[in-house]
């Protein structure tokens, strides 16, 4: 076994190698850019190493400050993680040149697999089921228009050397395939450095069933069962379950065959998935195959009980599969929820800052939280945008999956966030969707319960004020007892803050803006308490007794009428977040007597949602366009980001050009709306 093992990777992934690496009793070596010095897997590690700037394409992409760094600190073999070099077989073969052990499958798998047109050819000569398509090497668009015309819509282009859902895009009529064509190369150069692609028929109401392998150097190959991807968002998962609900034994049976079958076929070895898309009638299709650990692989370890990346370390050291097939068993249910820094209501786009708050839920037999950021920690713009996994377990027989569901429901209410937007309460919704509960799964399932998903009404709760202005007179009166301590005279009657009056009781109001709307809670000082009222001038007015404890970490332990409930305010920077009976809530704190100037942007101007680079000026300055109408792209976080018009009128001006980096909040486009009619 190794003594010293590098992570060529960041985040969760090199935090979850370093866990199973210490508990092996290997040293690992973390490497970072100027962007990470701060990051967990850098204090995580026994040793880490600079590798360049914040950039991945000038640092943890960069093949030979890599190999460098494993060579410096005397590394025997380098773990890739999944996405960076994780299936570039330039990195593999530079290891192998270097004689350093890649924890990964041999190059001529990653070659062979790194095509999505060359693998399925491999496929079809092995016998795995393959979805109509076109796969060959001419590039032409109008050559690649008039196969996705004989195919027959809808069709899916696919980039060749694509993955993690990048480099893809579905045509629905031929109309639109040459410009979704040039969206998806553009997409897979700029993610890949390739944009090669394919065609194939687009499966209506699809589910996306992958399958995980593993191969030793002995010539030994089984599969850990399946697990069902189906619930996506833009082609990236979003919940993952194992194993896939409705699975039967022979079609189990059937899937793994042909999983082990693709994998023989490329003489792989290590850990590996093999995709497929699968009809509700159960019959199903080869996709892809990933060379490399994914980052659902956690609900695998969870049903079989074991480690997969101690497998990995063991196969690369030489050892053979510590299993056969008929050793390998499925106990009980797991779900995995990526938790991301993105906002739900604005189309995911992504978020960045600094975590001021993060308490996520305790951990143990049923509930695991893989993470690579802590509080305090900032979610930069440069990298995914991922705050963790929430992996949870059960069992119960056929009512495992009913528990699971139960668990992750109240793991996901458990989970506070603050300083980003991100998408528990989202998750939460789809969990408790009557589609997803009912396992009625497609990959267009969150489009489809769009409705329940995306609910318009979210009325503001009466107890989510009462709670934010109880939160605010604890946190008052606790700082006021701070600063008498400090005082000359800790015992001076000019520090309380309970309100007295003589012969009178005192009154004040407290102003809260929940988006576009201000809420007022008037507050009566009583003995011990606070008479908190809402509404009046006309309106039903709701008066309620709140007293409650506040603790530092904004645990508050709430008293409203007689009834008791726990809730967490968070306050920072002017915002009230409120997390109670699994919501979260945002508000602004409003001080009557400050005014910000705050507008809604640039007069005239289209800003900038997140900090990007400008890589098309899709309309012509002085052009007039129709309200949704394309202005420019913009690729942030590895993702493409179309800004729209957000009304008929004229393009005066682009403030950038293409390659341009801009901030968040930049002005991007002068705008003139067209006047009413």
């Amino acid at each position: 076994m190794f003594d010293k093992i590098l992570i060529a990777n960041r985040g969760e992934i090199a935090c979850r190698v370093i866990k199973t690496a210490r508990r092996m009793g290997i040293k690992t070596v973390a490497v970072y850019s100027e962007a990470d010095a701060k990051a967990r897997h850098v204090r995580l590690a026994d040793e880490a190493v600079l590798i360049g700037p914040a950039a991945a394409r000038e640092s943890y992409l960069v093949i030979d400050r890599i190999i460098a760094a494993a060579k410096q600190t005397g590394a025997q073999a380098i773990h890739p993680g999944y996405g960076f070099l994780s299936e570039n077989e330039d990195f593999c073969e530079a290891c192998e040149r270097e004689g350093i052990v890649f924890i990964g499958p041999p190059v001529s798998a990653i070659r062979a697999m790194g095509s999505k047109s060359e693998a399925k050819k491999l496929m079809e000569a092995a016998g795995v089921p393959l979805t109509p398509g076109y796969h060959g090497d001419e590039q032409a668009p109008a050559y690649l228009h008039q196969q996705a015309d004989a195919i027959g819509y809808p069709v899916l282009i696919k980039a060749a050397a694509g993955g993690g859902g990048k480099g893809m895009r579905l045509v629905e009529k031929s109309e639109d395939f040459i410009d979704l064509l040039a969206s998806c190369k553009r997409e897979a150069i700029s993610s890949f450095g390739d944009d090669h692609v394919l065609v194939e028929k687009y499966i209506t109401k699809p589910r996306h069933i992958e399958i995980q392998v593993f191969g030793d150097t002995h010539g030994n190959v089984v599969y850990l069962f399946e697990r069902d991807c189906s619930v996506q968002r833009r082609h990236q998962k979003v919940l993952e379950e194992a194993p896939a609900p409705g699975m039967t034994p022979e079609r189990r049976a059937a899937m793994g065959k042909a999983a082990v079958d693709a994998a023989r076929a490329v003489g792989y070895v290590g850990a590996g998935t093999v995709e497929f898309i699968a009809n509700q009638d159960g019959s199903f299709y080869f996709m892809e195959m990933n060379t490399r650990l994914q980052v659902e692989h956690p609900v695998t370890e969870m049903i079989t009980g074991l480690d997969l990346v101690e497998w990995q370390l063991r196969v690369a050291a030489g050892e053979a599969l510590p299993l056969a097939q008929e050793q390998l068993q499925i106990r009980g249910h797991a779900l995995e929820a990526r938790i991301y820094a993105e906002d739900p209501a604005k189309g995911f786009l992504p978020s960045t800052g600094r975590l001021i708050h993060l308490a996520p839920p305790a951990e143990g037999l049923h509930v695991r939280v893989d993470t690579g950021v802590e509080e305090g920690d900032e979610i930069s713009p440069h990298y995914d945008p991922m705050i963790a996994k929430l992996i949870v377990w059960d069992e119960g027989g056929e009512s495992s999956r009913a528990r699971a569901l139960a668990r992750m429901l109240q793991a996901l209410a458990d989970y506070r966030v603050a300083g980003v937007a991100n998408n528990i309460d989202f998750l939460s919704r789809l969990v408790a969707c009557p589609a997803f509960a009912g396992a009625d799964l497609d990959t267009g399932l969150i489009e489809r319960e769009k409705s329940y998903l995306f609910p318009e009404d979210l009325a503001l709760p009466d107890e989510v004020l009462q709670i934010a202005a109880l939160a605010e007179l604890l946190r008052e009166a606790a700082l006021a007892g701070k600063r008498a301590q400090r005082s000359a005279d800790a015992h001076s009657p000019w520090h309380a803050r309970d309100g007295w009056r003589m012969n009178a009781t005192a009154h004040r109001t407290l102003l809260f803006r929940h988006g576009e709307a201000e809420h007022a809670v008037e507050v009566a000082y009583l003995p011990g308490a606070w008479r908190l009222a809402l509404g009046g001038e006309g309106g039903e007015r709701r008066v309620v007794e709140a007293r409650g404890e506040l603790n530092p970490r904004g645990l508050l332990r709430v008293e409203l009428d007689g009834t008791r409930m726990d809730a967490t305010v968070i306050a920072a920077a002017g915002r009230r977040h409120v997390f109670v009976r699994g919501r979260a809530w945002q508000l602004a704190a409003v001080d009557p007597l400050h005014h910000s100037g705050e507008g809604g942007g640039a007069e005239g101007g289209l800003l900038a949602p997140m900090p990007g680079k400008v890589i098309a000026l899709v309309a012509a300055e002085g052009a007039r366009v129709e309200k949704g109408a394309p202005l420019l792209i913009l690729e942030a976080m590895k993702m493409e980001h179309t800004i729209t018009a957000p009304a008929a009128g004229t393009v005066k001006a682009f403030r950038f050009a293409v390659g341009d980096q801009v901030g968040d909040g930049a002005e991007l486009v002068e705008f003139e709306a067209a006047a009413a009619a």
